[in-house]
């Protein structure tokens, strides 16, 4: 299957053309701007391609200028799914990652797809403006939703929480300031989440959502614990009040219930690493960026 991907180069997105091309796929990386309309709809009618999986997002929630967040994430992917609808043979699967995020700080835990969205930030916003714009395009795209919970791996950048810890751990650094130290939540490995969207590309069902997810949080007191039995190393760990967010929910996971339903019924099954296996990877990696510095 010849697959167009966009935001090849991000984080999620090199692990996906991995992922995909064991497979067997043939990954296109797009190299037009979402918001430049024109070439967009040019690369995209050269590529002509089976199947689409847009990754391509300003996804750091404190992004400095607010507007980006709409002017990428949604009018950015109009611009895609127009090019799209434009080809004279549209791909068989469209699949958009949105995020867990949509759901904001609710109390309920673990969250499914029917939870009302209640997002608080502009990030959040977009995604969730996002789908509904998506949904404009029924009946002219085969459209997937994907919302994925935390997750993380080799490669992730350390202004996300466990790649902070594992580069924090490989270099022994004597204290470690952090927020709360006892909230749950999901800390998925990329690989899975990879893994689902490609399952999702097979077996997706046109206009629906689901949470990419585990329901299993863990608290980050475990991954402290972790890495440090793993590493011998144990720092000071200092709580700073400027990372405690106030009226913090202190369980956050999602439900899988759907995913896990459709995959079963089509006899496939998504793989979960385990969160040591994942913490000994990326502190591998940790240690190597470490060594080059």
């Amino acid at each position: 299957m010849r697959i167009l991907l966009t935001g090849a180069e991000g984080f999620t997105g090199r692990h996906f053309s991995e992922r995909a091309s064991a497979e067997g796929h043939a990954v296109i990386a797009l190299r037009s701007d979402l918001t430049d309309s024109d070439a967009l709809r040019r690369e995209v009618l050269e590529t002509s391609p089976d199947a689409v999986v847009h990754l391509a997002a300003i996804s750091f929630v404190g992004h400095a200028d607010e507007k980006a967040f709409y002017a990428v994430n949604v009018v950015g992917t109009a611009n895609l799914l127009d090019a799209l609808a434009r080809l004279p043979a549209r791909p068989q699967r469209v699949l958009l990652a949105s995020s867990a995020n949509i759901y904001g700080n609710t109390t309920q835990s673990p969250i499914s797809e029917t939870q009302p969205p209640a997002p608080v930030n502009h990030y959040a916003m977009s995604k969730l403006a996002m789908e509904y714009m998506a949904r404009t395009y029924e009946g002219r795209l085969d459209l997937v939703i994907a919302r994925p919970f935390n997750y993380t791996g080799p490669g992730q950048s350390p202004s996300f929480l466990i790649p902070k810890l594992a580069l924090h751990f490989a270099k022994r650094a004597p204290a470690i300031e952090l927020g709360n130290l006892d909230v749950e939540r999901e800390f998925n490995d990329v690989r899975m989440l990879c893994d689902a969207y490609l399952l999702l590309l097979a077996h997706g069902e046109p206009g629906e959502s689901y949470n990419i997810c585990t329901g299993h949080p863990y608290t980050l007191r475990y991954v402290l614990d972790t890495f440090m039995r793993m590493t011998g190393h144990t720092p000071r760990i200092e709580v700073n009040p400027a990372f405690v967010r106030a009226n913090e929910v202190h369980r956050l996971c999602g439900n899988p219930a759907k995913l896990d339903a459709l995959l079963e019924r089509h006899g496939a099954k998504l793989e979960i690493p385990h969160l040591e296996d994942t913490l000994k990877r990326m502190l591998a990696a940790a240690a190597v960026s470490v060594l080059k510095t």
